[in-house]
């Protein structure tokens, strides 16, 4: 593993203006060119987190996946964060991991946020996923996702021997300043349980819902100290995570060690 540069995007999206929105994140993301590894942008960055947004859903072939691609491709970085795509019947929350050297992975939200009717409108995702990165290994989630540790969790020995799943749990979000402490406490809670390393991006101002964000993006290194914290402004921040200070940690705290095993159904 090599330290790796990460940049949070924390904007103030547009309400269902997928143009309008890729236009202002570009130029919030054009500086970090050759500065970066991973820009990470909110949820549903194109629109804001709105079930009315369904009909103007795009295709995979669409304007915001090829937007991401190029994006990377520029900057010379991993370009992520969710949009809403249709595929076949259903739409999903869908966040897109584009590489700069043209390749695409994605992960669908898994847990939809029941209390916005999420789950009655969206289709819901099955299985989490890793991405390597520089030798980390990164699981990306979605938001409503934080509020379930099982699902979450960081285990030793299983998907590779001798490793665990990931280095990095990174979530971009809507999540809403009415509900700032569960944010903030939860990606802690994620980082020290886990021994991982967690990045949160958030968004801020109104949305067309008149619901509020505060952002508090961040990042936190595996005891959950913040590296770096936003306030409640549009702001673009990199940090570097250290690898040797992380595999030093698990050495001197090998609590995996003593982890429950488990299968999620």
């Amino acid at each position: 593993m090599d330290d790796l540069r990460v940049s949070l995007v924390q904007g103030d999206t547009a309400w269902h203006d997928p143009a309008a929105n890729r236009e202002g994140y570009g130029a919030l993301i054009a500086p970090l060119a050759g500065q970066t590894d991973l820009v990470v942008l909110p949820e549903t960055f194109t629109s804001g987190f709105s079930n009315d947004a369904l009909a103007d859903a795009e295709g995979m072939d669409g304007p915001t996946v090829a937007w991401m691609r190029d994006q990377a491709a520029t900057l010379g970085a991993v370009v992520t964060g969710s949009v809403q795509i249709r595929e076949g019947e259903g739409v999903y929350n869908r966040l897109l991991w584009a590489t700069p050297e043209g390749g695409l992975r994605s992960y669908d939200k898994r847990h939809l946020f029941r209390m916005a009717r999420e789950h009655e409108r969206y289709a819901a995702g099955r299985e989490r996923i890793t991405v390597a990165l520089k030798g980390w290994r990164v699981c990306p989630l979605v938001c409503y996702d934080l509020r379930f540790p099982v699902f979450v969790r960081n285990r030793f020995g299983v998907e590779s021997p001798d490793r665990f799943d990931y280095d990095l749990l990174l979530f971009v979000a809507n999540w809403p300043s009415a509900r700032r402490y569960a944010w903030q406490t939860l990606l802690r809670a994620r980082a020290i349980e886990n021994l991982s390393c967690v990045v949160g991006v958030n968004r801020v101002g109104t949305d067309g819902n008149g619901v509020g964000y505060s952002g508090d993006s961040v990042a936190l290194d595996f005891l959950g100290q913040p590296l770096v914290e936003l306030d409640d402004q549009v702001r673009v921040a990199t940090v570097t995570f250290a690898a040797q200070a992380l595999a030093a940690h698990r050495e001197r705290f090998p609590a995996q060690l003593d982890a429950d095993r488990f299968e999620l159904l």
